[in-house]
């Protein structure tokens, strides 16, 4: 190997890395003392600005750290601005929130509008000067000054608010404003005030003074459902911007702080004295002298009388949303801004819906200690007929249909027994109603009392929440009770529950939140004989000439197989049984079979009944937003009188379809139950399919008080005619309640039943 290269080759080579080695250390010793050198020169010029002693901890160490923090807050704010400056990536940022949408019922009558109708053909300078003098005396007095931020006004609405103790002053410009009317949310985080400082100066370099305060009046919420002051000009005073006066002008300029708290066609007089600081705040700016304001107080506006405009407003926001994720999927070609959209609901079930809720919470909303309620009402094709999401829309605009989460409490276990069913059960498979703990978790039955051998229709008609855990666990096998949770929430997904599920031990009893839209169109999967559908508002879509776009037959997602059709009969057979002698007898309908679950969480937190019928299926929740708990309301109490007043409305003049599965499910005779002692000895209790009722403290109130009536008017008539004078007339005794006269096992004002102190997804 050694005589393959000849030696001067060799040579050769040797000196060739000699060479390289030589060049590589003269290189690396160059370099070492340039830099070396370099540094020293660095050091000495650098020392002519030491600064030592006293100088050095007043002046350059604070500098210093401020400039350190600086830099660090300035990249933190640019990485939470990342995501505010995606939404202005498009070219068409400006055209992205314009939709301006006619919303028609089910057989094409209008229902309302939303989105911003953005009129160009009244330009700025044909907005009257007192709304323009009004909006910037109130909202940002330095809107011609400042770049985007109002360093002034922010530091003053901080004082102003510290001293107040409470959020007394806003402090964002009209610009900030209009960009989270444009791009964000109203969530009141860092977050968001970031991102709208920083969109705030990008609007600035993109548009003028006068177009930002354009866009900012074109698309100001301003109550009602109406956008714009133009379009609150004739919401309101029925008539253009143009010919508002000042007084008017005053009372559109104070709508932009809280359109829902000062609409005048809600609270008239909070308008108007807001209307009246609106003037102050001209005079104090120079607008306008107080002579000028004069004759705008002594005369304050008036405005059109909507009352008896019932406008479905939880269901056009909700619709219009759905609108707004359908445009986004459309091609980008796709420019048409004004719509017209033919939806699902049936007007005469959503005014049932509306009145229900309202008579219910008027009547018994005092004695229950209940405030709020929501209800969704579908069709079996998922579409929704109806949707109240609150008591009163003026008052608060949160949907509790679409955007609260709520723990179902017991309403969630027809997708246990569902899973039980899949799983080799039948609905007369027996399961022992026994004490049962996983790990340290042991849940009780409403009244702490067990049934013994129950089958699964009685345990589910009953609302026993034993059987729905010991069925988690004999799901799991030997995988544990966790496997069985995990089936159980895999067959609620195919239902269409999307809610996040987590997984605890406690959520075969309903523990874990769910809205009502989606738990309400998940159950019509029982009547659709295992078939899920997808909740929708939108039928039709179609331009302003009329040109159809979208349509839900053709274009929307598809029914989907849940479960088979025989598991789905099996289920509506036993929930039948909860309606018929079960704990929602109140929802039972004259001549129409329908099969549903109630339930009632902890402390009586919640209270819903979910049920359906061949025709269509409805939720209903009550409920407080606090989440403070209830007078003992359970799910078959209001809510389940609140669905049958909506159902037997929804019925009427239609034809009635069978619902496949009644009868499947015989209740078998109930067993011998069994109480639990304190020796774990079981005592034999008397035959009942269900505990007796029980008189509660008001309902004795109740009968004493009658007691008394009956007393009273006996010993009156004993007495003889001629003793009756004028100083001792008969007076008779009136119940001190209004719902005194109403008997307590049959009135829905009566307490249910029950040991306050049972956790919430113990109940019914």
């Amino acid at each position: 190997m050694r005589q393959i290269l000849p030696p001067h080759v060799k040579q050769k080579i040797r000196n060739f890395f000699l060479d390289l080695d030589a060049r590589i250390d003269s290189t690396l010793f160059s370099s070492g003392k340039g830099l070396r050198e370099l540094y020293e020169r660095y050091s000495t010029f650098m020392d002519r600005f030491y600064v030592g002693r006293w100088k050095r901890w007043v002046f350059i160490e604070p500098l210093s750290e401020a400039a350190t923090i600086g830099l660090g807050g300035l990249i933190l704010m640019l990485a939470l601005a990342i995501p505010a400056f995606r939404e202005t990536a498009d070219d068409d940022w400006l055209k992205k929130s314009d939709l301006a949408v006619s919303f028609l019922d089910r057989y094409g009558n209008p229902i309302g509008s939303r989105g911003i109708k953005h009129n160009d053909s009244i330009p700025l300078e044909d907005f009257p000067d007192n709304l323009i003098k009004a909006t910037l005396a109130t909202e940002d007095r330095r809107f011609y000054d400042h770049f985007g931020i109002d360093v002034g006004g922010t530091f003053r609405a901080l004082v102003t608010n510290a001293q107040a103790g409470g959020v007394r002053q806003g402090g964002s410009s009209i610009t900030q404003q209009l960009a989270k009317n444009l791009f964000l949310s109203n969530e009141r985080t860092i977050e968001r005030k970031v991102n709208e400082a920083f969109l705030a100066i990008w609007l600035e370099t993109r548009l003028t003074k006068n177009e930002i305060l354009k866009l900012y009046l074109d698309r100001a919420y301003m109550g009602g459902g109406t956008f714009g002051v133009d379009g609150a000009a004739h919401f309101y005073f029925n008539k253009s911007v143009r010919d508002i006066n000042l007084s008017e002008a005053a009372m559109l300029a104070g709508l932009f702080k809280a359109p829902t708290k000062y609409a005048p066609h809600v609270n008239l007089p909070a308008a108007r004295a807001r209307a009246n600081q609106v003037l102050d705040n001209m005079v104090d700016a120079g607008f306008m002298t107080e002579g000028q304001v004069f004759g705008a107080r002594v005369h304050p506006a008036s405005v059109v009388d909507r009352r008896e405009e019932n406008s479905p407003n939880y269901y056009l926001d909700y619709a219009f949303d759905e609108v707004r994720k359908l445009v986004d999927t459309f091609p980008k070609t796709f420019n048409e801004r004004t719509l017209v959209v033919r939806t699902a609901l049936d007007s005469n079930v959503q005014k049932a819906a509306e009145d229900a809720v309202e008579n219910q919470l008027r009547q018994f909303g005092r004695d229950y200690h209940v405030t709020q309620a929501a209800t969704v009402v579908s069709d079996l094709d998922g579409g929704i007929r109806a949707m109240v999401g609150g008591r009163d829309y003026g008052a608060s605009q949160f949907n509790r249909a679409v955007d609260a989460f709520r723990q179902p409490g017991s309403s969630f276990k027809p997708y246990v027994y569902t899973t039980a069913l899949l799983n080799g059960f039948t609905p007369n498979s027996v399961v022992v109603d026994s004490p049962v703990c996983i790990g340290n978790w042991c849940p009780q039955n409403y009244g702490h009392s067990y049934s013994g051998r129950v089958t699964l229709t009685q345990a589910l008609t009953h609302s026993i929440n034993v059987i729905p855990v010991k069925l988690s666990i004999a799901l799991g096998g030997k995988a544990g009770p966790k496997a069985g949770r995990a089936k159980i929430v895999q067959i609620a997904r195919r239902f269409g529950v999307t809610a996040p599920l987590p997984d605890t031990p406690s959520l075969p009893i309903g523990a874990d939140a769910i809205t009502v839209l989606e738990h309400t169109v998940a159950y019509a999967t029982f009547p659709n004989k295992g078939i899920a559908v997808t909740p929708h508002a939108v039928l039709e879509i179609r331009t302003g000439a009329g040109d159809t776009v979208w349509r839900w037959d053709r274009d929307g997602p598809k029914p989907r197989r849940a479960i088979p059709v025989n598991i789905a009969e099996e289920m509506v057979g036993m929930m039948s049984h909860v309606v018929e002698e079960g704990t929602a007898r109140r929802a039972i309908l004259d001549g129409i079979p329908a099969a549903g679950k109630t339930g009632t969480t902890n402390n009586y937190r919640d209270a819903w009944f979910v049920g359906y019928t061949g025709n269509f299926v409805c939720g209903v929740w009550f409920g407080n937003d606090d989440f403070s708990p209830t007078n003992r309301m359970t799910g078959g109490s209001l809510p389940a009188q609140t669905w049958h007043d909506i159902m037997t409305t929804a019925h009427q003049g239609i034809e009635i379809k069978t619902l496949d599965g009644i009868g499947m499910a015989p209740m078998p005779k109930p067993e011998r139950r069994t109480v639990a002692q304190a020796g774990g000895a079981p005592k034999p209790e008397e035959n009942k399919p269900v505990p007796p009722p029980v008189l509660t403290k008001r309902g004795a109130e109740v009968l004493v008080q009658v007691e008394k009536m009956l007393d009273d008017a006996a010993k009156t008539a004993e007495k003889p005619a001629g003793k009756t004078s004028a100083a001792e007339p008969v007076t008779p005794v009136r119940p001190t309640s209004s719902s005194a006269a109403s008997l307590p096992d049959n009135s829905l004002a009566a307490a249910t039943p029950g040991d306050a102190g049972t956790p919430a997804s113990l109940k019914n």
